[in-house]
């Protein structure tokens, strides 16, 4: 074979060995996917989706194609996105059922936000999940961020964020250091909050930043006021605590432990440690122990800064070791309210004990609850009739509850409309876990803003900094009358005296237990002024 032909098949036998080695390092090197946009790591699908995916959890398929139905209905009218940021995979399934009824929130509010004023701009609204724990946060930002620079996705706001984690804290400030607004509907940690100053104004950690939840605080210093009464009845007091790194244990001990040293005394805090949000590890054991220091003690009331998996525990711990017949009331902060689902009737048992008596009662701040309104306002009505003898005028009826029980109708209507659309979410949406009805209030607190920063006619949009302006605005006349409360915001974008639902979790005497609401909490001692006018802090 002459040389110039060795020379050509040899070229080509690199080129080939090349193309191969090329190709085979192109398909190492390319990320793993759960469908295209959503990466899969470790497991999980880490992404942002708007057309329906339900990322491999079944439980949210249908309220996900819900989202993709609306955002494909309003396509051709001038609109711009939010994110619903928040994890949406889980091996629990009472998680699972969670993350259903915050997007069912979700959806129920872009509706009425699209429709119930039929102002512009209408909201695409998108799926972000950022893995559990928000492990996977920064990935998700990134998207967001390229979305919030895009002429055709136009992000113009992030919601939901459900747990006070450093992550969490994390996204919100490069999102917020990015001038995207962030509404957080959720989360109740202390720290992931701007600061209100005594003078009105605001130290703005998170510029562009709002809340509509009570902080842990907030909703301590409500439950205070709220069980003022019991104090002074001489009820023995004690803190359990986690001793776990983690932004909602810490704030709801520092709050509840102002409350415990303002009441009578009782026997010293006692600490124990998870090993994480959603694992029990070896806290039933510690449990056992504390049970029976408490039993030992003269305390009769547990305040407990701790997340939900393992207050269940100590709850159940508390009426397994018999402490003589007595009755305890564990009282705990808003994570509390998932409680509910993730009773069994074994575990109803063993809170009532035999006999059918209860052993011990859960109360906690919940952040919302659909008997609040009428309940308050049956009970205001009977206060004035027999103090005045006829019936109040409309103007005389208080507006703090008269308002979100309107929202709240308005609510329920809109349920019933995508009933009778065919439109399927899942299940039908159970108010009484207060997630629907706060992320609900979310997306109608950012349909008002997006309607009030438009200026430049209809085909404009409302730039990132306009939205992020209107949170401080939105108070007095320009209130957002919530399905929780009314919605005033304050300078740094905190809501005012936002009301707490005080609700217990009773076992009754056979079956299931009930969750009962049991009255109103203010964290300002008494309820929101007149239209929501937030008074100075001066004064």
């Amino acid at each position: 074979m002459p040389n110039w032909k060795k020379i050509l098949l040899a070229l080509l036998a690199v080129g080939a060995l090349t193309t191969v080695a090329w190709f085979t390092w192109s398909i190492y090197q390319k990320p793993d996917t759960c469908i295209d946009g959503i990466e899969r790591i470790e497991g999980e699908c880490v992404g942002v989706d708007g057309d329906g995916y339900d990322f491999g959890t079944p439980e949210i398929r249908d309220v996900a194609g819900a989202i993709a139905q609306e955002n494909k209905r309003i396509a051709g009218q001038p609109h711009v996105t939010v994110a619903m940021m928040l994890p949406l995979q889980s091996d629990r399934a009472a998680l699972r059922r969670q993350m259903r009824s915050d997007l069912q929130g979700a959806y129920l509010g872009q509706r009425q936000a699209n429709d119930g004023e039929g102002e512009l701009p209408k909201i695409r609204l998108v799926l972000a999940n950022p893995g559990r724990n928000y492990g996977h946060q920064a990935k998700v930002v990134d998207t967001l961020l390229r979305m919030a620079d895009s002429p055709e996705d136009r992000l113009r706001a992030v919601t939901g964020f459900n747990l006070s984690l450093k992550p969490t804290e994390d996204a919100i400030k490069r999102l917020t250091d990015h001038k995207v607004p962030v509404l957080a509907s959720r989360i109740s940690g202390d720290w992931i909050a701007n600061e209100d100053r005594p003078d009105g104004t605001a130290k703005l950690r998170f510029p562009g930043l709002a809340r509509i939840i009570p902080t842990n605080g907030d909703a301590a210093q409500a439950l205070a006021n709220f069980n003022g009464e019991r104090r002074r009845e001489n009820l023995k007091t004690v803190l359990v605590y986690d001793k776990r790194r983690d932004g909602y244990n810490e704030s709801l001990a520092k709050a509840f432990s102002g409350i415990v040293e303002k009441g009578p005394p009782g026997p010293a805090a006692m600490s124990f440690e998870s090993p994480a949000i959603d694992e029990a590890g070896s806290t039933g054991n510690q449990f056992t122990q504390t049970a029976n220091n408490i039993c030992d003690s003269t305390a009769d009331t547990v305040y407990f800064a701790g997340r939900t998996m393992h207050l269940r525990i100590f709850a159940l711990k508390l009426a397994q070791v018999g402490c003589q017949d007595r009755h305890y009331t564990i009282v705990s902060g808003s994570d509390a309210a998932s409680l509910q689902q993730d009773m069994t009737e074994k575990d109803w048992e063993q809170l009532r004990g035999e006999g059918g008596r209860a052993k011990v009662t859960v109360q906690y701040a919940a952040p919302a609850h659909p008997d609040a309104w009428s309940t308050e306002l049956a009970a205001w009505h009977k206060k004035w009739a027999a103090s005045h003898h006829r019936k109040p005028t409309r103007a005389e009826l208080p507006q703090y509850l008269t308002e979100p029980m309107a929202a709240l109708k308005t609510l329920n209507k809109r349920i019933e409309t995508t009933r009778g659309e065919g439109i399927r979410l899942g299940s039908t949406p159970n108010l009484e876990d207060s997630r629907t009805m706060l992320v609900y209030d979310g997306l109608v607190t950012i349909g008002k803003a997006l309607h009030q920063a438009q200026k430049d006619g209809a085909e404009a949009v409302p730039g990132r900094e306009d939205v992020g302006r209107q949170w401080s605005l939105l108070q007095s006349r320009h209130r957002v009358q919530g399905t929780s409360g009314l919605i005033c915001l304050t300078s740094g974008g905190n809501a005012y005296d936002k009301p707490v639902a005080v609700v217990e979790l009773d076992p009754g005497r056979e079956g299931h237990g009930r969750l009962k609401f049991v009255g109103l909490g203010w964290p300002a001692g008494r309820e929101q002024p007149k239209n929501c006018v937030i008074p100075s802090r001066t004064f």
